[in-house]
């Protein structure tokens, strides 16, 4: 039988990741309430049917309106949108990651394995932010 090592009080890595998990769902749900209601008061609710506002909700890309009957869409792509999609897919990787890295991190000891999946972690972090971001700038 494997004994658990009890976590240090005050601030560490795991407090600091737990906290980060918290504020990043918290933080998440505060922009998607803020794409859906500015989705409404650009004229949404008479414009555009349901998926096509929660696919924007979550995703405020310029061409979740391109089918609708929006008539001016210029309000629709800045610069503004595509610092919240940015802002969206750092909070929404980073929260995923680290909780997929918990996750696994409760089935493996302190070990070399630990600190090799902490690196495999950060670097597929690292490589979804740059592929999200590169894919939003882009489009």
């Amino acid at each position: 039988m494997r004994t658990r090592i009890v976590p240090q009080r005050g601030f560490n890595l795991d407090y600091l990741m737990w906290l980060f998990t918290r504020l990043s769902a918290l933080g998440l749900a505060v922009l998607a309430l803020f794409g859906f209601m500015s989705a409404l008061i650009m004229g949404a609710r008479t414009q555009m049917d349901l998926s096509t506002v929660m696919r924007w909700t979550f995703f405020p890309n310029y061409f979740h309106v391109t089918n609708s009957e929006i008539p001016d869409e210029l309000l629709w792509a800045n610069a503004f949108w595509q610092l919240i999609q940015i802002g969206i897919l750092l909070l929404g990787v980073s929260h995923g990651v680290n909780g997929l890295r918990m996750v696994l991190e409760d089935y493996i000891g302190l070990s070399f394995s630990r600190i090799l999946l902490r690196f495999v972690f950060f670097m597929l972090w690292v490589g979804l932010l740059f592929a999200s971001v590169y894919l939003v700038l882009a489009a």
